[in-house]
């Protein structure tokens, strides 16, 4: 089974369907997430203890990030053949950075011998009001922040051995401080781990509509632009490749003021029926975007 059709499967069996589980608790709600990563698909060859250990933080906040909520804590659960002790030190130095720099703290955890490198971290937060991703409506904006393509980027430059400049690019910030301000006058939203198309057919997917999308207007990062060959190779790293962890969003036209004034982003199209699927205005060309992106 493919990565999405055990998502499917779960999703009939489970409540699930937005980044994080939503648990009522008094006036307020808790958010909680989990994310897996592992040496084969996730960390590869050049990528420093510090950075997995960021990294893995900073998958999961993103998913706190993408409800509007605050974090509240992290546990992290570590599996190796082995230890080595100036590894474990490297990756808890990345690791705690993140956690500072997001403002929250590293709880606890767990460590249990693995035939492969892999790290658990699961999230807790909170949220007045978590945004969900089926808020979107027709004729609404869609918005996301930040630029595309920075880990597709960064595996390019990790193949050309420039290590530090990719390792700076994949300890991505999430985020939390845009979810925060977003979550009063966003209608969906969604953080990219899939890739910007593939979320845009999850978000619609959940809201029951379909995008129209300017591709002048989506915010690629630099580093793509420097490094790819030509315009497909630019769309393949900044819209199918995933890992980017921006927010994907939807914004009521009557909000974009006041949404301006609270943090920046980009209008990169807008939400239409559904039943004109999910298209891509390529200069003169509205075509079908298709329903791809990463999978582990």
């Amino acid at each position: 089974m493919r990565e999405r059709d055990v998502i499917k499967f779960l999703g009939e069996k489970l409540p699930i369907g937005d980044d994080c589980a939503i648990l009522s608790l008094g006036k307020t709600n808790l958010l909680l997430t989990t994310d897996m990563l592992h040496r084969q698909t996730d960390f590869p060859e050049g990528m420093t203890p510090y950075t997995m250990g960021w990294r893995a933080i900073a998958v999961s906040l993103s998913d706190i990030a993408a409800m509007g909520g605050k974090p509240l804590g992290v546990v992290i659960a570590l599996g190796a053949p082995e230890f080595d002790k100036e590894f474990l030190e490297e990756l808890l130095d990345g690791a705690l950075a993140c956690c500072d720099a997001c403002e929250t703290k590293l709880i606890g955890g767990d460590t249990d011998r693995h035939s492969e490198l892999t790290i658990v971290t699961t999230a807790l937060g909170r949220a007045q009001k978590p945004v969900l991703r089926s808020g979107a409506r027709p004729e609404e904006l869609v918005c996301v922040t930040g630029d595309l393509g920075r880990t597709a980027a960064a595996l390019e430059l990790l193949k050309a051995k420039e290590y530090e400049q990719a390792n700076e690019l994949l300890r991505f910030m999430p985020r939390l401080r845009e979810g925060q301000a977003l979550a009063p006058l966003a209608s969906s939203m969604i953080d990219i781990s899939d890739g910007l198309a593939r979320s845009l057919y999850q978000l619609g997917e959940a809201s029951n509509v379909g995008f129209h999308i300017d591709a002048t207007a989506i915010p690629f990062a630099l580093e793509v632009e420097e490094l790819a060959r030509d315009q497909d190779e630019i769309f393949e790293m900044g819209l199918f490749f995933g890992e980017d962890f921006e927010l994907l969003f939807t914004l009521p036209q009557e909000k974009l003021f006041e949404a301006r004034r609270a943090c920046e982003f980009t209008v990169i199209g807008r939400v239409v029926s559904k039943n004109e699927g999910i298209t891509m205005q390529l200069g003169l060309e509205r075509v079908v975007l298709p329903d791809r992106g990463y999978e582990h």
